[in-house]
Parts: C-alpha cells; sequence; structure tokens
C-alpha cells in the first residue's frame, strides 16, 4: 500500500472519528438541556411542597387541570408533589450517568482524533523527506 493511499484511508478515518465526536457533542448539549429543564422543575415543585406544609390542615387546595380549578385533598396534593419530587430526581440522576457515560465516550474519541491526527502527520512528515 502506497503512502499516499494509507494517508487517504487515515484522513477518511479522521473524517468519520471527527463526525462521531460531532455527534456525541450534540448529545451532551441535549442532555444539558433536558437536565436544565428538569431541575428548575425540581426547584418548582419543592417551593411546592414547601408552601403546602405552611398550610393548616382544614385549607383548600386548588389544583388546575386544563382551564379549570378543581378542589383537592392537602395530603392528596402533597402525596403527588412528593411523587412528582421522586420522579425528577430519579430522571436527574439517570441523566447524570448517561451524561458522565458520553463525556467518557467524547473523551475516548478525542484521544483516537489526537492519536490518528499524530499519525497522519508522521506519514506527511516522512512523504515530505522522501
Amino acid at each position: 500500500m502506497s503512502s499516499t493511499s494509507a494517508l487517504r484511508e487515515l484522513q477518511r478515518e479522521l473524517e468519520t472519528k471527527a463526525n462521531d465526536l460531532s455527534k456525541l457533542q450534540k448529545d451532551i448539549a441535549k442532555n444539558h438541556q433536558v437536565r436544565k429543564k428538569y431541575t428548575i422543575q425540581l426547584g418548582e415543585n419543592e417551593l411546592v411542597l414547601k408552601e403546602l406544609d405552611l398550610l393548616n390542615d382544614d385549607a383548600n387546595v386548588y389544583k388546575l387541570i386544563g382551564p379549570v380549578l378543581v378542589k383537592q385533598d392537602l395530603a392528596e396534593a402533597n402525596a403527588n408533589v412528593r411523587k412528582r419530587i421522586e420522579y425528577i430526581s430519579a430522571e436527574l440522576k439517570r441523566l447524570d450517568s448517561a451524561l458522565q457515560d458520553l463525556e467518557e465516550k467524547q473523551n475516548s474519541k478525542r484521544d483516537a482524533i489526537l492519536k490518528l491526527q499524530q499519525r497522519i502527520q508522521s506519514l506527511q512528515a516522512g512523504k515530505a523527506k522522501a
């Protein structure tokens, strides 16, 4: 195999790995976006829970369902908000582990790209000497 065809093959491989890296970076950005949304929801729900804890047991609580406010039991409202907080926290943990996995993949892709670039440079340097 001539050095020119080897060089072309390495450049194709480099392009493929760069595209993979770009896709991983987009997935990481998407993960951050979703994580931000869940973090905001978690904060809102924790605030609602604090407000519910301040109420007396006989207080009226209403839930917005579509355009209508529906009366809801305080204990039921508390339970619903706690379940929502539990769910959002679980989703955040899942997103964190997915993010960690994506970042590890990203780092390995970067290392592979660097090695390929070094091989290409050494091939080009060897070709220049010839």
